[in-house]
């Protein structure tokens, strides 16, 4: 078999790295079809040349490795991991040739099997105990006068991206992004607040890394006295041992939280018109993994497996989308953000973004 000397010193570079022996390597050398992409190549992370040798593609994995700063602990795992690389640059370079209103890329989950991509980055528990309810009736039920867009970043309500990592708690995530920007839009003051305190004190019903509900958070928020700042209770990525030291440090309180009528696209409209909602969605699908832009309508169910916030709407080309705040870091989507279709005519939405949308409530 002949081996191109890229590809000698590919495996001879493992081979040091790790000091083991490396006794038998089997790539499979079937290329990609080289056609040309309707994408900027920086933003995909890929180029069509990249695809059309073995040397393109070992050295494509390796700047992506550098890029991300990646590192394997033994040779048999940076292979395993190239051919997972392999597999979803092919899912990529697939989808971009057939999707045309938004495009993937070779993010930082490009080397996760899509299988562990969903144990390690989702966390919402649709199946925990019946959804509590909230006590009050829908409030911005009258309201009719809707604006054509509503971006609550740009009115300085919403933080920067958080990265909830390989901890199931998105749940997490998306309760606090909705007090934090009810609180901006009563008090004024923009907040970070910590997720870690929920993950580690709410569990009663939520369930830390392993997943929860928003609208169980909300309540504990309340029964709690409020939630403490992020720099006073950080985030640690994992399950920790509850604080109860809140009297030495200030916290963000609500007064309540209420529903958005289920699968009512017009009354999450009228609700994320006046602050940033908690929303659940099924992100399961395979190219919401390395979705790297555009408005998003793609293929995905109504099997709600995901916590996230929306924090804003608009239309762009004669597509309606909902602005997405996600908790997979900024190197994800658009700066940790995603554009969905709205108006596709199904009542639950897109994914089922319409199906458990919430927020709290803030006397003033």
């Amino acid at each position: 078999i002949f081996l191109s000397f890229p590809f000698l010193e590919f495996l001879i570079e493992m081979a040091l790295s790790s000091f083991s022996q490396l006794l038998f390597v089997s790539f499979s050398m079937s290329l990609f079809t080289c056609l040309a992409l309707a994408h900027d190549f920086s933003i995909v992370g890929y180029s069509p040349e990249d695809l059309t040798s073995m040397d393109g593609l070992i050295d494509l994995f390796e700047s992506w490795m550098s890029k991300h700063s990646k590192t394997y602990e033994s040779i048999e795992e940076k292979l395993h991991k190239f051919e997972v690389f392999k597999d979803n640059l092919k899912h990529i370079d697939e989808r971009n040739k057939k999707v045309s209103n938004y495009w993937l890329g070779l993010n930082e989950f490009a080397d996760l099997s899509h299988e562990e991509f969903k144990k390690m980055y989702l966390g919402l528990k649709a199946e925990l105990p019946k959804r509590r309810e909230s006590p009050e009736e829908f409030t911005y039920r009258d309201i009719f006068d809707l604006p054509n867009s509503v971006d609550w970043r740009k009115k300085g309500a919403v933080t920067n991206i958080k990265n909830q990592g390989s901890c199931g708690s998105c749940w997490a995530f998306s309760t606090v992004a909705a007090v934090e920007g009810i609180n901006k839009i009563v008090t004024g003051n923009l907040t970070s607040l910590s997720e870690q305190e929920l993950i580690d004190c709410d569990t009663s019903f939520n369930q830390g890394c392993s997943g929860g509900l928003m609208d169980y958070a909300f309540a504990f928020i309340i029964s709690n006295g409020g939630l403490r700042k992020e720099d006073d209770y950080p985030y640690i990525m994992d399950e920790g041992t509850c604080d109860q030291k809140k009297e030495k440090s200030e916290v963000v309180t609500i007064s309540g939280y209420h529903d958005v009528p289920e699968s009512n696209e017009e009354s999450l409209l009228k609700a994320l018109a006046n602050q940033p909602l908690s929303v659940a969605i099924e992100a399961s699908g395979r190219d919401f993994q390395f979705y790297s832009g555009g408005v998003f309508d793609g293929h995905c169910g109504t099997e709600l497996d995901h916590g996230v916030a929306a924090v804003g709407f608009g239309s762009t080309k004669g597509l309606d989308y909902v602005i997405v705040k996600n908790s997979w870091g900024p190197k994800w989507g658009e700066k940790g953000y995603i554009r969905m279709k709205r108006n596709t005519g199904k009542p639950e939405g897109l994914c089922g973004i319409n199906k458990m949308a919430s927020y709290p409530t803030k006397k003033k």
